[in-house]
């Protein structure tokens, strides 16, 4: 453990016997990232190539990629987005080129994995009018351009002004979830050690618990916690007592533990871009037969939800099942409290949750290398809330954990796990 980050924890905690807790835990816990490095040009070049072919077969002519994931995911370069128009540009000829200020020029061939003609604008100049001579260029006076999904609506206004009538400008939704919605075997290595890694912090928060202790303290244990495993920190955290369990995302103010509230801990982290999430509840000290009940409804309703999920079978099969597991318990119907308020998961990667979703009404297909959350949380209003939440991923049979659901209201994870 980082001599550092340890001093650091320790000038927070509220108490001696908090303070040693911390000490220990933090000692026990080490970089958990050996063996797992980034993502080299060759991986890049290999998306673009699968992006171009998608390009062709359904006839349109490039894609304008914006700072943020989907830049990253198939150009490997990093940049923040602003105000100013910074994009990576793919052809379906497979030529690759960047739009960027003048003054940035030097800065983006620094971060740069696959290189690329550059087309700069002048900060008096319209950057649309930059894209349009820059396609032009490429053998491209008019066609058809996707535009990222994430880029921002000041900008897409931007796109369509320099562009024109030449140009039908839409998004590249379809192209984007078709690519990164399936995962290859070495992102889902990443996503796994991430979810591994969450998952030692996770038991290492339980283990701090002591009567008085803050939900700000607890997360920020977990912060220190996910630096000592490898992370640059806790990507999100949330730590909820009693009551407050029963608000899905949260409450504003923090919470003193007692004896035998739930506790519930919902956090994740990235290594090398790709997330984990995970949620665990759980009592503290002996839980009641009413805590031991809820957890097992909640437990089932997790376990059904991912039974239901193999190829072929609808996005919303998991959601079904859940919620029909809960309303045979007597929750639900539905999004009737008590029950299940939300969709039972999401899709996982580069973004925490990214198409496609686990929820009512969704019929896409589930597909070989989709990965996704499940999470069907029960909620009794005013009372508590009991939410498990564990990724799992799509082969070519069935589906597998990647971290395994816990295996009691005692026991957050199966020895082994981390």
């Amino acid at each position: 453990m980082n001599q550092f980050l340890l001093g650091r924890a320790l000038s927070i905690w509220s108490s001696k016997e908090i303070e040693n807790k911390v000490t220990d835990q933090l000692s026990k816990l080490g970089d958990m990232t050996e063996g797992f490095s980034q993502f080299d040009a060759s991986t890049f070049k290999k998306r673009c190539e699968v992006a171009c072919g998608w390009l062709s077969e359904n006839g349109r002519d490039a894609v304008y990629l914006h700072p943020g994931d989907n830049l990253f995911y198939f150009t490997g370069l990093k940049w923040s987005a602003s105000e100013r128009m910074v994009a990576g540009v793919l052809t379906r000829s497979g030529e690759l080129f960047y739009i960027s200020p003048a003054f940035e020029i030097d800065t983006l061939k620094d971060y740069w994995q696959l290189p690329g003609e550059i087309f700069a604008w002048e900060e008096h100049e319209h950057p649309g009018k930059c894209l349009k001579a820059a396609l032009k260029a490429n053998d491209l006076s008019s066609g058809k351009i996707l535009v990222d999904p994430l880029t921002p609506l000041f900008m897409f206004d931007l796109i369509n002004e320099g562009l024109g009538e030449d140009w039908q400008v839409s998004s590249s939704t379809a192209l984007v979830d078709q690519t990164r919605g399936r995962k290859s075997k070495e992102e889902i290595d990443l996503i796994r050690r991430s979810h591994q890694m969450t998952a030692a912090v996770i038991e290492a928060a339980k283990n701090i618990l002591t009567p008085g202790i803050s939900t700000t303290e607890v997360t920020a244990f977990i912060n220190q916690a996910h630096r000592a495993v490898g992370a640059d920190s806790s990507y999100f955290c949330i730590v909820l007592f009693g009551v407050a369990t029963s608000f899905p995302h949260g409450v504003k103010d923090p919470q003193i533990l007692k004896q035998r509230d739930w506790v519930l801990i919902d956090t994740g982290c990235r290594l090398h871009g790709y997330h984990s999430d995970i949620t665990r509840t759980f009592a503290f000290g002996e839980p009641t037969d009413e805590q031991r009940s809820a957890w097992e409804v909640e437990k089932r309703a997790q376990i059904a939800g991912m039974a239901a999920a193999k190829p072929g079978v609808a996005c919303s099969s998991p959601d079904d099942a859940a919620r029909a597991s809960l309303e045979s318990d007597g929750f639900g119907p539905g999004y009737q409290l008590p029950g299940l308020p939300h969709r039972t998961g999401h899709g996982c990667g580069l973004a925490i949750h990214e198409a496609p979703y686990l929820v009512k009404g969704n019929e896409q297909p589930m597909e070989p290398g989709m990965v996704f959350s499940c999470e069907p949380m029960l909620v009794v209003p005013d009372k508590f809330g009991v939410r498990l939440e564990d990724h799992f991923y799509v082969t070519e049979d069935g589906a597998e954990w990647l971290t395994r659901p816990a295996p009691s209201i005692d026991q957050l994870f199966e020895d082994g796990t981390f």
